[in-house]
């Protein structure tokens, strides 16, 4: 459980947490510490007050000369005590009848111990230091005892203790301001490279790198060695790329040769059952090796967003005229109103590749639908929106993002007659991402079927006033 709460804090905030709790050890380690040697100190001061008064009365003693009663400075108490431990002076304040001390207590303060006894002895709340000499003839040989309360040691300390308490938490609160700003400073270049990490994918140019901080420390070395990775990942993809654009365009050749023959073959009189399927699968292949090279064509190729426009709605109008003799009927709304896509709504996205994007989607669209497929396009701000509905089965949510990736075709597609090659969305978002688009799948919202939309950047006018359907030549 404890081990659950750390892994759900960031990084930053169990640094803070890890140098806080230390640092509050320290402080309460240090507190306890000066708090033991600020009283231990003040205990020595108080011993040695005490015993300087001893001192001074058992040389009154020792001189003949010691007055009754005996005089102490402040709130000290004095008692001269004989060999039976006798009170037989001592100060205006001193008990003259019960010593402070019992004999052995005696004994360990006239051998230089700090003696601490409790303060009722003397009347007082609270405890007394004592000090203790020994003074007078041999023959008649007294202790002088002096005592002081230890109230002040105590208040000493308890004024301490409630200041570092106080001063604690927002000595804690101070450093964890000051923690969190500065770990957030040093973990700001890992924060660059996360963003910029987050930024490359497969639309990202092969020279894309990420930033490396000016510092020479770790984190430096780590975006330089990122860098050096992602050049090697780049290199690979230019490789795989190369090769499969070269694999399918090598296969071109005796594809075409083969589909020549077939052909032939049909024409001098053998329609076959074998003719006619090996017809049908070198035309599946045919297609599926166009496929490959338009997708590592269009991988390879710099975006040509802001160059090549195309105008939207006679694309569209052609692409839905190809549909005229499908299965399910393609119906275009180009709208009206606010938002129309009229004939100078231009976008900007090669025709080329405009076309086999839609394409690729309205014949999908066509290939599941139930009974009809819906084309509507309209425009929001910079970008234009299509829409291409169908009523067929759709696509489960959780499947809607793994349709993108290459060669993926959902079980109920798996046949060679309505799955495809696998490759038509991966090309399809191929092209948009690489105009500055988007493709996404949704619900139809109303009974089953499948909503695509598309997002296409419209295109810039060259100078004011321009008309927007100006575009460069089709590549």
């Amino acid at each position: 459980m404890t081990s659950g709460w750390r892994q759900r804090l960031s990084l930053r905030a169990r640094l803070m947490v890890v140098g806080l709790l230390g640092v509050a050890g320290a402080l309460v380690i240090g507190g306890v510490v000066l708090d033991a040697v600020l009283l231990t100190s003040l205990s020595r001061t108080v011993h040695g007050e005490v015993r300087a008064s001893a001192r001074e009365v058992a040389a009154l003693v020792d001189a003949g000369r010691l007055p009754e009663p005996v005089p102490v400075s402040g709130a000290e108490i004095v008692q001269v005590l004989d060999a039976g431990g006798h009170v037989v002076g001592g100060s205006l304040s001193a008990d003259r009848l019960t010593p402070l001390v019992t004999e052995a207590e005696r004994r360990r303060a006239v051998a230089g111990e700090t003696l601490v006894v409790p303060g009722n002895r003397a009347g007082l709340s609270g405890q007394l230091q004592v000090a203790a000499v020994e003074a007078g003839p041999r023959t008649a040989r007294v202790t002088v005892v002096a005592a002081t309360s230890t109230s002040t040691i105590e208040q000493s300390g308890h004024t301490l203790r409630l200041l570092l308490l106080g001063l604690l938490p927002v000595m804690l609160l101070v450093l964890g301001l000051v923690a969190w700003r500065v770990i957030g400073a040093a973990l700001a270049p890992v924060e660059s490279l996360r963003r910029g990490a987050e930024r490359i994918d497969e639309a990202s140019a092969d020279d894309e790198r990420l930033p490396v901080p000016p510092t020479r420390d770790e984190i430096a070395a780590l975006a330089t060695t990122l860098n050096e990775m992602l050049a090697r990942v780049a290199g690979a993809r230019r490789t795989q790329r190369a090769f499969v654009a070269d694999a399918a365009h090598e296969l071109r050749s005796p594809l075409a040769s083969m589909r020549t023959q077939l052909e032939v073959a049909q024409h001098l009189g053998d329609r076959s059952d074998l003719t006619v399927g090996l017809l049908a699968e070198v035309e599946r292949l045919s297609s599926l090796v166009e496929d490959l090279l338009l997708l590592a064509r269009s991988t390879d190729t710099p975006p040509v967003g802001g160059r090549a426009t195309s105008l939207l709605a006679t694309v569209l109008r052609a692409v839905v005229d190809r549909q005229e003799s499908a299965r399910a009927p393609v119906r275009l709304d180009l709208g009206a109103g606010v938002g129309t896509v009229d004939s100078t709504t231009a976008v900007a996205m090669d025709d080329r590749d405009l076309t086999r994007a839609l394409t690729n989607l309205v014949d999908n669209a066509v290939r599941h639908a139930t009974s009809r497929v819906e084309v509507s396009a309209s425009v929001a701000g910079r970008l234009a929106r299509i829409v291409v509905v169908d009523d067929g089965a759709g696509i489960p949510a959780g499947d809607r993002e793994r349709v993108f990736d290459r060669f993926t075709r959902l079980d109920d597609a798996r046949d060679r007659d309505s799955g495809g090659t696998g490759l038509g969305l991966a090309i399809t978002r191929q092209l948009l991402t690489r105009a500055g688009g988007s493709v996404t799948l949704g619900d139809r919202g109303t009974g089953s079927g499948l909503a695509v939309t598309l997002t296409v950047p419209l295109a810039q006018p060259t100078h004011p006033g321009a008309d927007p359907a100006t575009r460069a030549p089709a590549r």
